[in-house]
């Protein structure tokens, strides 16, 4: 394939103010649906998805590489940029480190999941960070549903993509959804996890569905949605720490699910 590209080299071009927008604001990228995804991995991944990305931009010494510009060629997207390497640095620091992004649309929150499988409900979670790692270790474990309450932080957020390395592809994810009510018909058990409990993690038996519901960063878990719960539950710590990062929580717990279910 032989797509040629005009040059873009100034930063008043509507194309690359768009950009730099999108990049800047969580509220253009709510408004309009997209956000950038950075680097050659992400759109690797987003391409294997058989999606058509909105927008793939490119700097030009990334564009001189034969990998990158076979990349850009066959991963499908309605526009196809090629950015003087200072714009594309002023759009992202990640990007112009990769020298490759791309715009992409949003699923439409997904509806909540009718039947009875292991899934996780994250309430007011605000690090991007987090989340990130969060949906990665949810889709690294097979657990396909992630619902968000109302006030966590936006799940398509470039910083919240960058983290989950392509889990975002692999997985249901339903925002500003009322974990509550939720938790309330859901057929199998509900988890919280919460670093005072009584009970260990270990000493659950994990053979069947499980919503397992962490809380945020500072505060926890809610009053509300903790009586929504069945059981509740803490990882044991020796050490002198108080708590455990809540992303680190939630990779331990749905491993010790897997491996309960693997029968290992």
């Amino acid at each position: 394939m032989d797509i040629r590209f005009k040059l873009i080299r100034s930063r008043d071009n509507p194309q690359v103010k768009a950009l730099m927008k999108l990049a800047g604001s969580s509220r253009e990228r709510r408004r309009t649906g997209t956000t950038i995804i950075e680097g050659d991995h992400l759109v690797l991944a987003y391409g294997q998805t058989g999606q058509t990305a909105e927008t793939i931009f490119v700097s030009e010494s990334a564009y001189a590489r034969p990998e990158v510009r076979t990349l850009v060629e066959t991963t499908p997207a309605h526009v196809r940029l090629l950015l003087a390497d200072s714009l594309v640095g002023q759009i992202s620091q990640l990007v112009s480190a990769a020298g490759v992004g791309a715009v992409v649309r949003t699923p439409r929150p997904a509806p909540l999941p009718r039947e009875a499988a292991t899934c996780l409900l994250l309430e007011n979670i605000q690090d991007p960070g987090n989340l990130g790692s969060i949906l990665r270790s949810a889709a690294a474990a097979g657990v396909p549903n992630v619902l968000l309450s109302r006030g966590s932080v936006f799940a398509w957020s470039p910083k919240v993509v960058r983290a989950g390395m392509g889990a975002h592809f692999a997985l249901s994810i339903s925002e500003e959804a009322e974990l509550g009510a939720f938790a309330g018909t859901f057929a199998g058990r509900v988890v919280a996890m919460e670093p005072r409990a009584d009970r260990s993690l270990y000493d659950l038996d994990l053979s069947g569905p499980i919503a397992w519901l962490f809380g945020n960063e500072g505060g926890g878990i809610t009053d509300e949605l903790r009586r929504a719960a069945t059981d509740s539950a803490c990882i044991p710590m020796p050490g002198p720490a108080e708590s455990l990062n809540v992303a680190a929580a939630a990779a331990i717990c749905l491993f010790e699910q897997v491996r309960q279910q693997c029968g290992a």
